[in-house]
């Protein structure tokens, strides 16, 4: 479906930012230091900071990817994914779900995972 989609920029993207393939930048979103290499979408008002994002990722409205590497996903609106240490790879995340690096010691995971939800640890 996204190399079907016409390619137009109608957000911002930085001079630190490189953008390869097709890629769809709806109004309001801001790339900054990162790269995209299409097919991809960046919905409104989302923000893509020190991150990469791969082909075949599309990212829905008032997302926030920071120093985080997504590719082969499907991201949907009002998510956060900030320093995430590992690509996120052919990943589907619902409405509102935030991915984030804890700080602190000890490490660990912690999960809220809705109903016929599906997680891999590697």
């Amino acid at each position: 479906m996204l190399e079907n989609l016409p390619e137009r920029q109608e957000g911002e993207v930085d001079m630190t930012s490189h953008l390869a393939g097709k890629v769809i930048l709806e109004k309001g979103a801001r790339i900054v230091n990162s790269h995209i290499r299409g097919p991809v979408i960046v919905g409104e008002n989302t923000v893509i900071k020190d991150s990469y994002i791969g082909p075949f990722t599309s990212i829905y409205h008032d997302c926030t990817v920071e120093n985080s590497e997504v590719e082969f996903s499907i991201i949907m609106d009002h998510c956060r994914i900030i320093d995430v240490g590992i690509r996120i790879e052919s990943s589907i995340l619902g409405s509102e779900v935030e991915i984030l690096r804890a700080g602190g010691k000890p490490r660990n995971h912690r999960f809220i995972l809705g109903a016929q939800s599906y997680l891999e640890i590697v």
